[in-house]
């Protein structure tokens, strides 16, 4: 899957710069595995604590005190973030519950939000309970 990312950025002429909580470094570490991605790489934040959601990104404090780390709101202003910070064409941005613990009813494990920004368009979903705009990822991060 990092190939086809890759290969589809480097036919744009596009760029990507990522934000990612829940996952750690791990996207990044998957895109920058593949031969030639400093063509289209930018950056690479692991804001997993909110202090450097806030700090590095620039997530206001009353989003996440109001929606909480693992919201659409969230991940759009960490996706702004790191679209701002790297000038990229492109920035994903993650955030979620990947337990074994930390879940609630309204967000159970599993819960993950993904944000897109791009200049002048940006795109959240949240998987949650069975609204059709979210997604369910089941497991934990103790399970492979």
């Amino acid at each position: 899957m990092e190939k086809v990312v890759g290969d589809i950025l480097l036919s744009r002429n596009a760029t990507l710069a990522l934000a990612e909580s829940c996952t750690g470094g791990l996207i990044s570490d998957l895109i920058t595995n593949v031969p030639g991605s400093s063509e289209y790489f930018l950056f690479s934040g692991v804001t997993y604590s909110n202090n450097a959601k806030t700090n590095v990104l620039g997530v206001r404090q009353e989003t996440l005190e109001k929606f909480g780390a693992v919201s659409e709101e969230t991940v759009r202003e960490m996706a702004e973030g790191a679209l701002r910070i790297s000038g990229a064409d492109y920035a994903l941005a993650t955030s979620g519950i990947a337990g074994p613990d930390g879940g609630t009813d309204e967000k159970p494990v599993g819960t993950v939000c993904i944000g897109l920004a791009t200049p002048g368009k940006n795109n959240y979903k949240t998987q949650k309970n069975s609204k059709p705009s979210a997604w369910i990822i089941s497991g934990n991060q103790n399970e492979n």
